[in-house]
C-alpha cells in the first residue's frame, strides 16, 4: 500500500510539481501509517500540514494562472475553494469529535479523489496550456 510521485503527474512547472510531490509524500505517509495501524496518530499532523499547504499551494497556482491569462482560472479557483472547504470541514470535525477512524477514512478518500480528479486532470490541463503558451 502507498502512493508515490510519477513523472506522468508533472505539469512542467518545477515549483508546482515540488508542491504536488510533497502532498503525495504526506498522503503516502498517512497510507503507510494506516497500514501499520497508526492512521489516527498520523491524521492530526497531516491536517496541520494541509491547512498551510492549501493556502500556499493554491495561491502559487492561481498567481501562475493569472500571470499567464489562463482561461480556466475561475473554474480552477472554484475547485481550490471547494478543497479548502473540505479540509476545513475535516479539521472542524476533528476538533469537535477528536481523531477517529472515520476521519482517517474520509481524509484518505478526499486526498485520493483530489489526486485523481484535480492533479492528474485539471492541473495537467493547466500544464498543457502553459507549455502551449511559452514565450
Amino acid at each position: 500500500m502507498g502512493i508515490a510521485w510519477r513523472d506522468s503527474l508533472s505539469i512542467g512547472v518545477t515549483a508546482i510539481d515540488n508542491q504536488h510531490k510533497e502532498l503525495l509524500s504526506r498522503f503516502d505517509k498517512l497510507l503507510n501509517a494506516c497500514q501499520a495501524g497508526q492512521g489516527i496518530k498520523e491524521l492530526a499532523g497531516l491536517q496541520v500540514f494541509l491547512e498551510e499547504y492549501v493556502h500556499t499551494h493554491f495561491s502559487d497556482e492561481e498567481a501562475l494562472q493569472r500571470q499567464n491569462n489562463y482561461p480556466g482560472y475561475e473554474a480552477h479557483k472554484k475547485e481550490h475553494t471547494y478543497f479548502i472547504e473540505q479540509i476545513d470541514k475535516l479539521t472542524s470535525e476533528t476538533k469537535a469529535e477528536g481523531v477517529s477512524t472515520h476521519l482517517v477514512v474520509e481524509t484518505n478518500s478526499m486526498l485520493l479523489k483530489w489526486l485523481i480528479n484535480h492533479i492528474s486532470k485539471v492541473d495537467m490541463e493547466l500544464g498543457a496550456y502553459l507549455k502551449r503558451n511559452e514565450t
